[in-house]
């Protein structure tokens, strides 16, 4: 379990196929440089965000990390499949405070962005999802986006798609990899938790009485 709020900002610096190149099952290892991420406490088998996604440590020497990633988790997810900044988070411990909102890591789906430009002191983003995951954006809801907790400040829906607004301070886009963003980009998207047990205990409850 994890809050979205992002330690630090990793490297991965080296992606290596875990078959045979060329096999279109393949999945990855990945070898990350923690940046400032503090890994004393980190041991093997432990579980770390990385862009939003959890993943679970297979080895460590010398400030870096690697993990591997299925094929599944490459074909829903963006940022893990080449070198490149990622967003880093350590699992939660009991008593660790709750910064952000409970995130999974589990990534739901991708987004596209719309806009990302600033706008007085702070930055406009604007993300379309499929309307599969609009139904679970609320205003001043929550939502992951890169593993990055935020909160949504508009909702739209259009047809097929919904439109999410966030306004992000200047922290948060410089302290994570928020900063490349750009329209038309792919991001991973985590619903909020509480939104999704909501929703299906509605589904349920209609069922139930229709």
């Amino acid at each position: 379990m994890f809050t979205g709020i992002v330690a630090a900002v990793g490297r991965i610096v080296k992606v290596e196929p875990l078959l045979d190149v060329g096999r279109s099952d393949a999945g990855v290892r990945l070898t990350i440089d923690a940046g400032s991420l503090d890994l004393s406490d980190v041991k093997i088998g432990d579980s770390i965000a990385v862009q939003g996604a959890c993943m679970t440590v297979v080895t460590m020497q010398d400030g870096h990390f690697t993990v591997d990633v299925s094929r599944e988790s490459l074909n829903r997810t963006v940022g893990l499949s080449e070198p490149g900044r990622v967003n880093l988070e350590k699992a939660l411990c009991v008593g660790d405070p709750l910064g952000g909102h409970i995130v999974s890591g589990h990534v739901d789906g991708l987004g596209t962005v719309d806009r990302f430009e600033p706008v007085g002191e702070s930055w406009l983003l604007a993300i379309d999802v499929s309307k599969d995951l609009g139904v679970y954006m609320a205003y001043k809801g929550s939502v992951a986006v890169n593993g990055v907790s935020l909160t949504v400040n508009r909702v739209e829906d259009h047809g097929d798609m919904t439109r999410i607004f966030i306004n992000l301070i200047p922290h948060t886009v410089s302290n994570t990899t928020l900063d490349e963003l750009k329209p038309e980009k792919k991001v991973n998207i985590e619903v909020d938790t509480i939104a999704r047990y909501v929703h299906r205990m509605l589904q349920a409850t209609s069922q139930i009485t229709g």
